[in-house]
This record gives C-alpha cells, sequence and structure tokens, in this order.
C-alpha cells in the first residue's frame, strides 16, 4: 500500500484547511481579518495545485509499477509452463508486451539492440534490460524532476508566508508614544498570526510530502528491482560463449576425423580385395594360357605377375596413408583434451568473476545505502537549520 500514500496528503490538507478556516473564524461567526484570511486561503490554493500535480505524477508510476509487477507474475507462470525454458523466443518478436507506452518504447528498443546481435549460431553478445527499463526511466515517469524539489517548495512557501506576514503587522504599525503604539498592537499580532500560521502548515506540508515522496519512490524502485531479476531469470537471451563455440570446433574436427578414417578403411579393403582378386585371375589365366600357347604366354604371366607386384605396393602405399591419417586423428584426439582442459579453466575463472560480480554488487548496495543514509540525514538537517 505503499504506492497509494499520496492520498493521505488530500486528507491532510482537508484538514488543515478547515482547521485554518476554524481558527480564522469562518465557522464560529467571530470576527476575522479578512486578509489574513484570503492570504492562508491563497497560499493553501496553491499548495493545493502542487498536490494534484504531484498525484497525477504519482499516478502515472503506479501504473507503471503496477504493469512491471504483472509482467514479473506472468513470467513465473510462463516459466512454470514451458517446464524452465528461456522465454525469450516468445518475447523476441512481441511489440506488445508491455501496455504502458515508457515501457513499451524501451522495451522495443532493447529487442532491436538484442536483433542487431543475433547470427545464425545464436547472439553474439548480449545486454541487460536494466539499460532501456531501470531507475531514470521510473524518474521520469513520476516526474522526479518536480517533486523532488516540492518539499523545498513548501518549506519556502511557509517562509514567505511568515515574512508577508511580519510585513503587513510591521508595515500597520506605527507611533511615538505609549497610547498610539497600544492601538496598533492588533494589526502587528494579526501579521504575526499570518506568518506563524502559514511558516506551521508550510514545514508541516514538506515534512509530510517527503516521506510520502520517498515511500512510493522506494516501492517504485522495489518493484523495479524484481522485475528485472525475473527477466534476468526467465526470459534474458544468452549469447554464444567462446567455450561453446570451441566445443563446436572440436565436435566438427571429430566428425572430419572419423569420416576420413572411415573412407580409408574402406579404400583399404577395396585395394586388399582387388589385388587378391587379381592375382587369383592372373594365376589361372596364365595357367590356361600356358597350356595352351605355350612358353610366350608364361611371359604374358610374368608381366601381369608385376602388375599385380604393383598394385600391392600400392596397397601397402595406401596403408602408410591409413597410419598417417590415424596419427593425425590422434592429433586431433590430443588437441580436444587440451582444448577441454582450457574451456574448464575458462569456466573455473567465469565463476570467480561472478563472484567478484556478487561481491561487488553487494558493496554497492551498502555504498549507495550508506549514501543515501547521509543525504537523509543532511536533509534533516537542513530542515532543522532552516526552523
Amino acid at each position: 500500500m505503499k504506492n497509494k500514500l499520496y492520498y493521505g496528503l488530500f486528507v491532510v490538507y482537508a484538514f488543515v484547511f478547515v482547521f485554518i478556516l476554524y481558527i480564522n473564524g469562518i465557522f464560529t461567526g467571530t470576527d476575522t481579518s479578512m486578509v489574513n484570511l484570503l492570504i492562508n486561503v491563497g497560499f493553501l490554493a496553491i499548495i493545493g495545485v502542487l498536490f494534484v500535480v504531484s498525484a497525477v505524477s504519482f499516478g502515472r508510476l503506479n501504473r507503471c509499477t503496477d504493469e512491471l509487477v504483472a509482467m514479473t507474475g506472468q513470467m513465473q507462470k510462463e516459466y512454470k509452463e514451458a517446464n524452465g525454458k528461456n522465454l525469450w523466443t516468445a518475447y523476441q518478436d512481441r511489440k506488445d508486451v508491455f501496455v504502458n507506452e515508457e515501457l513499451r518504447v524501451a522495451f522495443n528498443k532493447y529487442r532491436m539492440r538484442m536483433n542487431n546481435y543475433r547470427t545464425k549460431r545464436g547472439y553474439r553478445n548480449t545486454c541487460d534490460l536494466e539499460e532501456f527499463i531501470n531507475e531514470d526511466l521510473l524518474d521520469r515517469i513520476g516526474m522526479n524532476y518536480f517533486n523532488s524539489g516540492m518539499s523545498g517548495t513548501l518549506t519556502g512557501l511557509g517562509i514567505l508566508g511568515t515574512f508577508l506576514g511580519l510585513s503587513m503587522g510591521l508595515g500597520s504599525f506605527n507611533g511615538n508614544d505609549i497610547f498610539t503604539i497600544s492601538d496598533n498592537v492588533g494589526p502587528l499580532l494579526s501579521g504575526m498570526k499570518v506568518a506563524f500560521h502559514t511558516s506551521v502548515y508550510g514545514i508541516f506540508f514538506s515534512l509530510i510530502f517527503n516521506y510520502v515522496y520517498r515511500s512510493i519512490m522506494a516501492d517504485a524502485y522495489e518493484k523495479l528491482e524484481h522485475f528485472l531479476n525475473a527477466f534476468r531469470q526467465f526470459a534474458m537471451p544468452v549469447a554464444a560463449t567462446e567455450d561453446e563455440n570451441s566445443a563446436a570446433m572440436l565436435v566438427y574436427q571429430a566428425n572430419m576425423a572419423n569420416s576420413m578414417k572411415q573412407m580409408l578403411d574402406l579404400l583399404k579393403r577395396e585395394a586388399a580385395e582387388q589385388t587378391e582378386g587379381l592375382e587369383h585371375i592372373v594365376n589361372q589365366f596364365v595357367e590356361q594360357m600356358g597350356d595352351a600357347l605355350g612358353v610366350q604366354l608364361g611371359k604374358l604371366g610374368t608381366a601381369l605377375k608385376n602388375t599385380g607386384d604393383a598394385q600391392l605396393v600400392y596397397t601397402n602405399n595406401c596403408r602408410d596413408l591409413i597410419d598417417e591419417v590415424t596419427a593425425l586423428v590422434e592429433v586431433n584426439k590430443k588437441l580436444q583434451d587440451s582444448l577441454e582442459k582450457v574451456m574448464e579453466r575458462q569456466v573455473h575463472f567465469s565463476q570467480e568473476l561472478n563472484e567478484q560480480k556478487d561481491k561487488l554488487a553487494v558493496t554497492c548496495d551498502e555504498l549507495s545505502d550508506e549514501i543515501s543514509n547521509q543525504l537523509y540525514a543532511f536533509d534533516q538537517m537542513r530542515s532543522l537549520y532552516e526552523k
């Protein structure tokens, strides 16, 4: 209910307005200064207009953060229905993820950035959604430039009313003796009444508004952080790492080596079968032709035998080639083992970097809290000094 606190501003405003009218005698019918009443009503009217402008900005901010909360719940539900599968594929082409104009424009800019990183194998790089949907966006939607100065403006109005009332009282105060001075005490007190009243409700409204404003912005930042954490967990696209590229290269090399080995084994078997068949054919041919034609065909048989020997030499060369390719496969396997070790070291290094990132985030949060505390203490000291 922190985001609805600004409704309380109007309740307090109505109470103070009625109280000012009461002490000026509107309800009691007592005599009162019309000038004092008009000044107080004028100051309260200005404060009322400022409260309305702030309420409009707070309403815009609430609609934005409510949509962030709804989107967080929707992502959690879709992630469970998808059995833990990343949801980015469902959002990467959607232009109407958000209804709010500012959120929709920011998310579409993020989609365009990620589309520029898209390749056939995935995303060569990634960026955080916080670069586009962040606290600066909420500050702009919630008119932080206006609301951050409201506390000082209300205090300044109170001080202005103080000087105005004193000027009115002192301006009507004149005289040289005790009798004339006593006649002017009434206007002086009337002016001091204006000064006192405007100072009181100016500072009072300043304190109330400062509390409401800080509570609403803190609630908005918390909802934004929940949404960003949910998006990082459920839908943030993952870039292809160097380890994945190395692993793909190793798989490719291993497949190529296996294909070459299978081809060489096939050539080896075919060469051996061809040599054996050729020798058998030559022997039969020599025997048959030797019986039929005699010695001349014996020479032909010798020539064919030499051809068989040459074929055998070719087979031995193929075997040597097979051995060389086998050695190449072994070298590739060793290279693959070395790359796997490098990948393991990179994974370990990545884990260490994540740990350092978490420590740095904790340190930044602590530093941010300390700075916020110092700023709040400074604001309180300034308020006390102005009092």
